[in-house]
């Protein structure tokens, strides 16, 4: 019962930044975690970032921790994921997704309930 809306990706260079957003259908955007995965071709898909339900809880992958930054902003149903110093290896397809029952964040896909289609993101050397 929770639609999820990726938007934002491109082709950039090395170095450039962009910012992602996922727009959440409904009425209780408030009351869910939010999480950021990717995958490029031939990998699984990999936890980049997550954020509680007040925002006041966010966890980073290793490879994007002090580059990436989660936020929401509730009154607006969205979450962003604002993504500079990009690299080549962080092309892949990134997906948001939404849980309503984790409590802070969670790095494990399989504890989200609802995903969206997914954005581009291509980054050339």
């Amino acid at each position: 019962q929770v639609q999820l809306d990726e938007s934002g990706g491109g082709l950039v260079q090395a170095g450039a930044s962009l910012r992602l957003s996922c727009a959440a259908s409904g009425r209780a955007f408030s009351f869910y975690a939010m999480g950021w995965f990717r995958q490029a071709p031939g990998k699984e898909r990999e936890f980049v970032a997550a954020i509680g339900r007040n925002g006041g809880s966010t966890y980073y992958a290793g490879s994007v921790k002090g580059r990436f930054t989660i936020s929401r902003d509730n009154a607006k149903n969205t979450v962003y994921l604002q993504m500079n110093s990009l690299k080549p290896e962080d092309t892949a397809v990134y997906y948001c997704a939404a849980s309503g029952s984790i409590l802070n964040y969670s790095t494990s896909a399989g504890r989200y309930d609802y995903w969206g289609q997914g954005t581009q993101v291509t980054v050339s050397s």
